[in-house]
This record gives structure tokens, sequence and C-alpha cells, in this order.
């Protein structure tokens, strides 16, 4: 059985904050949205510690790099505001389909 995936608004590129857990707080670029498993991949957020073998050209030891975070903890980040936000969707006069702040109701898709 194949699970489903999760809806989202958010897309890689787009500035997010933390808002809960160990990273609470803590602002980021989306590197990778996984919708199957309902995560994000967040740049210097949720930091683990790999010990990895020494494969062609690439030395071994110690490696630190992001852990996945569920898209449930994040939310995206306003600039203007200078906090999350949550997303909704608008259909244009033109027929475009684009994200817009919830609150302000502010177009983010140009």
């Amino acid at each position: 059985m194949m699970k489903d995936l999760i809806n989202t608004n958010l897309k890689k590129g787009d500035q997010v904050v933390v808002i809960t857990g160990k990273d609470k707080g803590k602002r980021g670029r989306i590197l990778q949205v996984s919708l199957k498993e309902g995560t994000v991949l967040v740049e210097r957020v949720n930091m683990v510690k790999r010990h990895t073998k020494p494969q062609r050209g690439q030395q071994g030891g110690i490696v630190e790099k992001e852990a996945p975070v569920h898209i449930s903890n994040v939310m995206y980040f306003d600039m203007a505001s200078g906090k999350g936000v949550r997303l909704g969707k608008k259909l244009l006069e033109d027929g475009r389909k684009v994200r817009i702040m919830s609150g302000s109701g502010e177009v983010i898709d140009r």
C-alpha cells in the first residue's frame, strides 16, 4: 500500500522558520521537499553527525549535515512582518494559480 502524498504550498527555495522542536525559531531556505514522506530539508536546521567511510576521491570521517524536518513543523517566513505566515492559493483573472499569504493576501509567486 502506497503512502498518501502530503499537500503543501511550500516549494524548494522558500524561506521558512521552524515553529517547534529543538531548532524552534531558526530560519533557512528549503533545499528539498519530499511529499511522500511529508518532510522538508532546510539549510542549517536539524544538523546531525554522520560517520562516513572513505569513498573514491572523498575522505572519511564525521560529517555534519541537515536531516529532514516534518512539513508541519515549518512555516513560510514573511520578510516584511518578520513572522511565519500561512499560505493559500488564489486563481487570478488571467487563469494563473498563485500562492498568497493568508493574513495580508499578498501574492508570493510572480
